[in-house]
């Protein structure tokens, strides 16, 4: 952990909406960068979609051609978890689910050196749940990071120690994001940790506007960038994350916290019949 952050190894385990842009940022970075999904056309798509990131952020004027053409050689494909022998950090960033989640971490803890920390880009699992799967020499280099979408533009990441997280993992894991560019926040490993329960709590009460009828999801969606700040509304946000990842979170909050997070009935109505937002799909703002 001794050597430059920019001659840092990277790995990220999960080619989808988030995994892959927090790849790019460390690629973005200067990092060596290895990108790695179980299925080859979600990496192909995943690579696809961050070279139009860098292509329209030159355009913009947010990256120069020189860090375009710097994360585009920094970031390569890992057909295999044999790929991350050599990193010095590796993030995963798999489907919310306990079950497929401590699986990739057992299969990490095998597959990278010793010195390497492994984190996990979870939103709601506790921490030090996940971190039994790993041997116990491995868990005082285990942590979460929890990234914000888009992870490219979103600078807050959430810094969740285990219980048996060593404080120095901690430490270097901070150092790392502000090297990368992002703004870390130490959090308690608690489910939801700080961020989403705040964030759920008011899109649960947003819900229940809609279904009492005291305003519609668009009305609602500009009191809360015009009257609170905001820059994107609730029912922009679930269109955006989809409301099946809301809905799933807000389960997995009810679980450890009770009622106060009990998902709203028109939420999961809305899921069941297709309404769940996402690219090219119907949601709240299409169908409000």
């Amino acid at each position: 952990m001794s050597q430059p952050f920019v001659e840092m190894r990277i790995g990220v385990v999960g080619a989808g909406l988030m995994g892959a842009e927090i790849a790019l940022v460390f690629a973005l970075a200067g990092m060596d960068v290895r990108l790695n999904d179980r299925d080859p056309g979600a990496l192909d798509a995943a690579l696809a979609r961050l070279g139009t990131i860098l292509d329209r952020g030159v355009a913009r004027g947010l990256y120069t051609e020189a860090q375009r053409s710097t994360a585009l050689d920094r970031l390569r494909p890992a057909p295999d978890l044999a790929c991350f022998a050599d990193r010095d950090l590796v993030t995963e960033a798999v489907y919310e689910s306990l079950d497929v989640k401590r699986n990739v971490l057992a299969a990490l803890d095998a597959a990278c050196p010793e010195a390497c920390v492994i984190a996990s880009n979870t939103s709601t699992l506790p921490i030090s749940t996940l971190g039994a799967a790993l041997s116990p020499a491995r868990r005082p280099r285990f942590v979460g990071t929890h990234y914000f979408s888009p992870v490219f533009r979103m600078r807050l990441v959430e810094v969740v120690p285990g219980f048996d997280t060593d404080p120095e993992t901690v430490a270097w894991t901070v150092a790392i994001l502000e090297a990368a560019g992002k703004q870390p926040i130490a959090v308690k490993d608690v489910a939801g940790f700080a961020v989403n329960r705040m964030l759920h709590a008011m899109l649960i009460e947003a819900v229940r506007l809609v279904e009492e009828g005291v305003a519609s999801p668009d009305h609602l969606d500009t009191a809360c960038r015009l009257g609170l700040g905001h820059p994107i509304g609730p029912f922009a946000l679930m269109d955006n994350v989809t409301s099946g990842l809301c809905l799933q979170v807000q389960e997995i909050l009810q679980d450890a916290y009770g009622e106060r997070f009990r998902p709203p009935a028109l939420l999961k109505q809305r899921v069941a019949a297709g309404y769940s937002g996402g690219r090219g799909k119907p949601g709240w703002m299409a169908n409000g």
